[in-house]
């Protein structure tokens, strides 16, 4: 039996937990254990296997043809990293995957055995579909944030895309300087609109918390 459940990935959605115990220790060939600031894997390697991170935290990054750096996201476990990547014809990471916490573990499994397990459940098959197609919908909206100038809009996309009605708060996972980063802009220009959003009566600011306090001001914005 090995050590972490996979009974929250969503990719065993609607599946029993021994029916998930049972097809991790029949497919898991690899356990891979990083320190922070290791990477997991490098942008262009081949991927041979599925990567389920089971452990600690990620952060992707993408480095651009003009070697800039472009943050795309963090990822919590338990969730497969890269899985649309898995069975295509050019079956290379699209990003850097780097280590964000101590003792972050990976699961492998090998592509071949996952297709097979696939084949002879619905449920994963559908799970992995679905995946598939919501990857799709984030990276869309991350090219529209890309092609967006102004910051209070970005920064309200961000905002609501992180909240709901019932749960108006959250915390942030980046830094101000890797939050510049992530929108492209200098830290200063970042928390002058922080700033002014604060004043507006917009959001709240509390160390790493942010509360939004006024959601239809914040959907004006955009």
């Amino acid at each position: 039996m090995l050590e972490y459940s996979l009974v929250g990935c969503p990719l065993f959605a609607g599946m029993t937990p021994a029916q998930v115990e049972e097809l991790v220790v029949r497919c898991v060939s690899d356990v891979k254990e990083f320190a922070k600031g290791e990477h997991v894997v490098r942008q262009g390697g081949v991927i041979n296997h599925l990567y389920l991170l089971v452990s600690g935290l990620v952060r992707t990054e993408m480095i651009t043809k003009d070697d800039n750096v472009l943050e795309i996201e963090f990822i919590d476990p338990v969730r497969p990293l890269a899985p649309a990547f898995v069975f295509a014809d050019r079956n290379f990471f699209p990003v850097d995957v780097i280590a964000m916490e101590e003792k972050t573990v990976l699961y492998l499994i090998p592509k071949s055995v996952f297709q097979k397990e696939m084949m002879q459940n619905e449920t994963l098959l559908r799970n992995f579909l679905r995946i598939n197609s919501n990857i799709i919908v984030f990276l869309s909206g991350k090219v529209q944030m890309l092609s967006i100038r102004s910051l209070r809009m970005k920064l309200a996309i961000y905002l609501l895309e992180n909240t709901t009605e019932k749960q108006n708060t959250f915390k942030w996972r980046r830094t101000h300087a890797q939050l510049a980063e992530y929108f492209g802009v200098q830290r200063p220009s970042l928390s002058r609109t922080l700033g002014e959003m604060v004043a507006d009566g917009v959001i709240a600011l509390d160390k790493q918390e942010v509360t939004v306090l006024d959601r239809r001001k914040l959907q004006s914005y955009m």
